[in-house]
């Protein structure tokens, strides 16, 4: 199932995408795409529901976060060989673990807003992975199975707040609009293997990034295992996994989002994002 939120900032209501591309509503059987709506009981009876039944809802509404409600907004830093070559960074022995704020989650298609001082805003498109249910010490073999499903993440990143000043990653990474998510949340049934998926990102319809999720150093299940030795995920939890080479820090010159820019991104079998860049 592709399980999306549609409406208004802040009056977004469930829906599911159908096998014809339209927008049902299930706002009559489940509250919100949070953390309880992800167990995997409720899905299976939401998978009995003939959502050819269910309204229709105006294919021109905006798309919130797939996800209501995220407790943690974990990210993974260098966890592609390429990218950390190309940062000149070593490819880390062990994942490198930082945290977004989960104030910067927004819609797929919201304005990105480059935040006041800026002089370095960045993009990076990674694989998102959704837990559905609580995850505590759990092995690498068994993982995927508290994995309630997949998305899109962009990961923007302002490089000076995240580089050149003291403190942790999260400066950079936490400004409102920071984390765009979605379109849908492609529950993990539909996803045979989460390392063969292609990913690109192109800003103003040039090329940036290329790349698939099998160059991942750490993959999935030894993401989600490994976390869960040092906190327990929660339904809903958000991890986002990574990004491929040709993030606009490496490239030469530098070259950073200005307000008027668009972007676009994707991965295979989860659909696209786009975002046009203001001034906050």
């Amino acid at each position: 199932m592709r399980l999306l939120r549609v409406g208004p900032l802040g009056r977004e209501r469930p829906a599911v995408l159908d096998a014809n591309g339209d927008i049902r509503d299930v706002s009559h059987l489940i509250d919100d795409w949070d953390g309880p709506a992800l167990a995997d009981e409720v899905l299976k009876q939401l998978r009995r529901v003939d959502v050819s039944s269910l309204p229709k809802m105006d294919p021109a509404s905006r798309i919130g976060p797939c996800v209501a409600g995220v407790g943690k907004f974990i990210c993974i830093g260098l966890n592609y060989a390429d990218h950390a070559e190309e940062t000149g960074a070593e490819v880390p022995a062990e994942p490198v673990i930082f945290f977004k704020a989960t104030s910067a989650i927004c819609g797929p298609n919201d304005k990105l807003e480059i935040p006041r001082r800026s002089e370095k805003t960045d993009w990076e498109v990674e694989l998102g992975v959704v837990i559905g249910k609580e995850a505590k010490y759990i092995s690498e073999e068994d993982a995927l199975e508290y994995v309630a499903g997949y998305c899109i993440i962009h990961d923007v990143s302002e490089r000076a707040f995240q580089l050149e000043g003291t403190g942790q990653w999260v400066k950079g990474k936490s400004a409102d609009t920071f984390g765009p998510i979605g379109p849908w949340l492609v529950t993990r049934d539909e996803v045979d293997d989460p390392q063969a998926l292609q990913m690109w990102l192109d800003v103003n319809e040039e090329a940036m990034q290329r790349g698939a999720t099998s160059t991942m150093v750490f993959g999935v299940s030894h993401l989600v295992s490994y976390l869960s030795q040092y906190m327990s995920l929660q339904p809903g939890d958000v991890i986002s996994t990574g990004t491929p080479p040709g993030v606009g820090l490496s490239k030469t010159p530098q070259r950073f989002l200005r307000a008027g820019d668009i972007v676009t991104l994707g991965i295979s079998g989860l659909g696209e994002q786009r975002q046009v860049c203001v001034d906050a």
